[in-house]
């Protein structure tokens, strides 16, 4: 299992009139994180882009469970449970607050596709020769 930590801090343009962060923010702190967690093992989406993969978005799932609020200080836990084989990966998140409250869950699938046919493929030798050991 893969899992890594991100943090980010609520701006103020991120909230609704009562000071909650706005339901659809999440998507992006998920999208950070997931792009900080490749990047903690030294790749990176623009890595992928220069071989010509591209990963779109083809399911997202957010679940709500207590407010975030302005200048709170989130932790985005980011978790890979299984290693993908195929075309396909799915990341797990976790927003957590300071006091260690877990505020939202989510689950986003992505695919693996060539930029140029739009067809799909698999993973990247480099990048799953780096997810390999989490796995073992």
């Amino acid at each position: 299992m893969f899992i890594t930590e991100t943090q980010v801090r609520v701006r103020y343009a991120e909230t609704d009139q009562m000071g909650v962060v706005y339901h659809s923010n999440y998507f992006p702190y998920f999208e950070s994180a997931r792009a900080e967690s490749i990047r903690q093992l030294g790749f990176t989406y623009a890595d992928m882009e220069r071989m010509g993969v591209i990963m779109p978005v083809i399911e997202v799932q957010c679940r709500y469970l207590r407010p975030a609020l302005y200048d709170d200080l989130l932790t985005v836990k980011t978790t890979l449970k299984e290693l993908p084989v195929h075309h396909k990966i799915e990341f797990h998140h976790d927003v957590i607050n300071e006091k260690q409250e877990l505020l939202a869950t989510g689950r986003i699938i992505l695919y693996f596709m060539e930029a140029k046919t739009m067809k799909r493929t698999t993973m990247p030798p480099e990048l799953l020769e780096k997810l390999q050991p989490y796995f073992t």
